[in-house]
């Protein structure tokens, strides 16, 4: 019969079947490894990563996937002067080289800055008022320095010429200007006439004057207005330096300060 060969009828016939099954085997080893697993899975090509930054969002799936590559948005954050949905990071790298369907994991650049909440700088320090703008993503706009006793301190917070407060909430990269003590000047101004004057009237001449409000003292005077200035010291024609201070003394009862928690 056509198969009489496969019958082991001797120890050298079972040798023989031995070394056909493993010749067999390895036959298909190498073919499995060397030619069909190549064939299908194109292995050991690779592919070079492209330079994905700058490139809008809406073009990477199309332009990766010409590629045999996919994409993974990873991140996004707010980067002044960059354009919004482009690509500002990639992993892996342009240049890498990478096996067929990898994906590139991207971060873009969003339209909108996040909202933070204004840090309160006020009698800080210069220094220290530009680390913590810093801290919290914000820039240092303009500077005014004005005759104060608080050398070097921060004496008010703005943004577009409004004080604004701390716990505001205020754009990442907004510029926050600064008013800024300078120490008392070496130039003397008159001590204003405050008496009989409301006590915001009598605050904003102060101010008009480089000058400043020091101890307010309540008095009771049934017979002036409640919030009157009664007596100032120094006296009105006095001169001193800019960015000195005047004490005040006002008609009626401190007012009440406001718990704004409860």
């Amino acid at each position: 019969m056509a198969f009489n060969f496969l019958k082991a009828e001797t120890r050298r016939d079972i040798f023989l079947h031995l070394l056909i099954v493993f010749f067999t085997a390895g036959i298909l080893i190498v073919g499995f490894f060397n030619v069909y697993l190549p064939y299908t899975t194109h292995h050991g090509e690779t592919i070079t990563v492209p330079n994905l930054k700058g490139m809008h969002i809406d073009q990477i799936e199309d332009f990766l996937g010409d590629r045999d590559l996919e994409f993974v948005l990873d991140d996004s954050t707010y980067n002044p002067g960059s354009q919004a949905f482009t690509v500002y990071q990639q992993y892996p790298v342009a240049g890498a080289k990478v096996k067929q369907g990898r994906k590139i994991y991207i971060s873009i650049n969003s339209r909108n800055p996040p909202l933070v909440k204004m840090p309160n700088l006020k009698n800080r320090s210069f220094m220290n008022a530009q680390r913590e703008l810093e801290s919290y993503g914000l820039l240092l706009g303009k500077i005014e320095y004005i005759p104060d006793l608080q050398t070097n301190a921060v004496l008010k917070q703005m943004v577009n010429n409004r004080e604004i407060e701390e716990g505001e909430l205020v754009a990442k990269g907004t510029k926050i200007d600064l008013n800024i003590g300078d120490g008392l000047s070496n130039r003397e101004v008159p001590v204003p006439d405050l008496k009989g004057m409301p006590l915001d009237e009598a605050k904003e001449l102060l101010t008009g004057s480089n000058l400043q409000v020091g101890t307010q003292i309540y008095e009771s005077h049934p017979d002036l207005k409640s919030g009157t200035i009664v007596r100032q010291k120094p006296e009105p024609g006095v001169k001193i330096r800019e960015g000195d201070v005047v004490d005040i003394w006002i008609a009626g009862s401190e007012p009440e300060e406001v718990d704004l928690e409860n």
